[in-house]
């Protein structure tokens, strides 16, 4: 595994949670980690745990209770919208609803932090989009509508839509969420090439708790209460973290083969 000199985004002493009024729930407190540039880190935990509020909070969409987030150096409140939005992109994972689009006019609004007001394409934008496009492998799929796609069709279309953003990093919120085996292996895999082939770093919560054992550079296994623990998946398997972190009545965790198994 390669090396780096420096994080891509390091937590300082972060909270996050909610706010209503005066009332303040925080999720978890005290985050001091750092995710680290061309790597793929996946987020595991139970339900509830607090990973899409965490994911949420990293892409500012809801605000830190305290603490720091520093991204590229820089604090993220110190970030205008729009110098953020070529910074990070996001992939959530609510459906597509814009159900008459083609996937082209769909990954060309990954254009708009440089489109200006109009959205306008000049060559250059639909160079990316195309580029966005291929690197996903969707060729042939650029002047279907979003309505006649598959499930991981349209996954692979609003990952291309983030690659078409330009930035550095993209998060992912359960990316393989709805789909069939087959395609959240291949998801997986897609972001796994991007990060080495586009030079992404590329940070996801997740379900898939197999999966990212085998494909992720790193994981964050988050506790309710917040604590997170990391490392990679041979580190957390080998030292026992990952059996005992979901062990449960009846399931057992072979460190060997990375997989579960159901107990007799």
């Amino acid at each position: 595994m390669a090396l780096f000199l420096f994080q891509m985004i390091e937590l300082k002493a972060l909270s996050i949670g909610y706010k209503s009024g005066r009332n303040e729930k925080i999720v978890a407190q005290g985050i001091r980690l750092s995710i680290f540039p061309g790597e793929l880190t996946c987020l595991l935990g139970p339900n509830g745990a607090g990973k899409s509020t965490l994911l949420r909070t990293l892409s500012a969409f809801i605000p830190k209770l305290s603490g720091q987030i520093f991204i590229q150096g820089k604090e993220i409140e110190d970030y205008t919208n729009s110098a953020l939005s070529k910074v990070i992109g996001v992939v959530l994972t609510e459906k597509v609803t814009v159900q008459n689009l083609t996937v082209r006019e769909l990954v060309n609004m990954g254009r708009c932090p440089y489109t200006g007001f109009w959205g306008r394409l000049d060559d250059e934008d639909r160079r990316v989009v195309s580029e966005s496009i291929a690197l996903v492998g969707i060729e042939d799929l650029g002047e279907r509508e979003i309505r006649t796609l598959s499930d991981g069709e349209r996954q692979k279309v609003m990952i291309a839509k983030a690659l078409a953003q330009e930035t550095p990093i993209i998060f992912l919120d359960e990316p393989t969420a709805f789909l069939d085996f087959p395609s959240k292996v291949e998801i997986m895999r897609l972001l796994l090439r991007l990060t080495h082939q586009a030079n992404k770093t590329i940070f996801l919560s997740t379900h898939d708790l197999e999966l990212a054992l085998q494909l992720s550079n790193r994981l964050w296994l988050m506790r309710k209460g917040g604590d997170i623990t990391v490392g990679t998946s041979e580190e957390l398997s080998s030292d026992g973290t990952i059996g005992h972190f979901f062990s449960n009545d009846g399931i057992g965790f072979d460190a060997a083969t990375k997989r579960f198994t159901i107990l007799p």
